[in-house]
């Protein structure tokens, strides 16, 4: 991969577009790191309008870095509920009790250094460095990748071997020292603005002059598109159940794949299984609880990288004496009632049961079956 353009006319073209139209995003307040490391890692397969929500949420709770050290995993976790992909947010959590101890509550300015804590990558530290301290290194997320794809006519898919690599020592050779910050951003913003997935807006294009792509009149077709592999479908079953007016949920185990979140037992179809019997099962395996089935409540479906998971919500009652469980599947247990819910962060699965019952029929919530 060549850099065969105009560099000082590109900069300069790039960044007075940026000048004008950069979006206002609340970390580019102060650019203060923590709030920087905090948007990268928030932004990380969450779309921007939906970061922005959950970031200034965020720091009315967490202010800095000390806060979040502070904070336990149960309360870091409810408030990255619906964000998903929660190895972030223990990242978050690790990463921030060891500045703490190491670096006295502030976020290193070295690259290296910031590869160092947890749940922070090559993008991740190279963000963090050029953003927050205007260090000239650059970086190169899916938006940066696309406009290369298109400045430079990448004949290749984005994810072939080498690909990535050979863009970023192209961002390297177009990055202006000293100005680092803007330019990068600049870059993710016209990947995010106009040099969009889909119908790119180039006729505003800041830099289409330079783009091999808009002369040769095929923007459509860069980045070359990889096959879409089918969704894998996961049908699964769980029960809320309700004994003398309080739920029970318990906590998944740490490194489960929604560790550390609150649930209702439950979990997927075996071969030839109705829902209903998956559930009895699963409260039989996880809990040693002896359940009865009252009703389906709903069906509600949600989505996991590669996965479309089918969830049979089900409402169930205690059909034995003792109410303590034998916990197979889970850390913690509580019994709660139904208003102390939202002190507990659940899979976006549970969570929109919660919430389907709590606007459709609210009485399962206090009213045994």
């Amino acid at each position: 991969m060549k850099v065969d353009i105009d560099i000082l006319s590109f900069r300069s073209s790039l960044l007075r577009w940026f000048r004008r139209s950069a979006r206002p995003l609340p970390w580019r307040n102060t650019y203060d790191p923590y709030h920087v490391w905090l948007s990268e890692v928030m932004l990380q397969q969450t779309q921007m309008e939906r970061g922005v929500t959950y970031f200034n949420r965020w720091l009315l709770r967490f202010p800095d870095i000390e806060s979040v050290a502070e904070a336990t995993s149960s309360e870091i976790l409810k408030y990255w509920e619906g964000l998903g992909y929660y190895a972030r947010g223990r990242n978050l959590h690790k990463a921030a009790q060891l500045l703490m101890v190491k670096y006295n509550g502030e976020l290193p300015r070295n690259y290296d250094e910031l590869l160092q804590l947890p749940g922070i990558g090559p993008y991740t530290a190279a963000a963090v460095a050029s953003i927050a301290f205007n260090q000239d290194i650059p970086v190169v997320d899916a938006n940066v990748e696309r406009v290369f794809a298109r400045l430079f006519d990448i004949d290749r898919p984005l994810k072939g071997k080498g690909v990535h690599a050979g863009i970023v020592n192209m961002a390297e050779k177009l990055l202006p020292s000293g100005e680092a910050r803007k330019f990068n951003q600049a870059l993710m913003d016209l990947g995010g603005l106009i040099c969009t997935p889909r119908n790119p807006d180039c006729a505003v294009c800041p830099v289409a002059s330079h783009c091999e792509a808009y002369q040769g009149n095929f923007v459509e077709d860069r980045p070359i598109k990889k096959a879409k592999q089918p969704l894998i479908e996961i049908e699964m079953a769980t029960g809320l159940l309700l004994h003398q007016g309080h739920i029970f949920i318990q906590q998944r185990h740490d490194n489960d794949i929604w560790g550390g979140l609150w649930e209702f037992p439950g979990g997927r179809l075996k071969s030839e299984e109705s829902p209903e019997k998956a559930v009895k099962r699963e409260y039989r395996e996880e809990t040693g609880f002896t359940v009865e089935i009252c009703s389906k409540v709903t069906t509600v479906v949600h989505f996991y990288t590669k996965y479309r998971v089918i969830l049979h919500c089900f409402r169930c009652r205690l059909n034995q004496e003792s109410n303590l469980p034998d916990l197979k599947a889970a850390q913690a247990y509580h019994w709660v009632k139904e208003d102390q819910l939202d002190h507990y962060g659940f899979p976006a699965g549970h969570r929109k049961y919660i919430d389907y019952v709590r606007q459709t029929c609210p009485h399962i919530l206090t009213s045994e079956c």
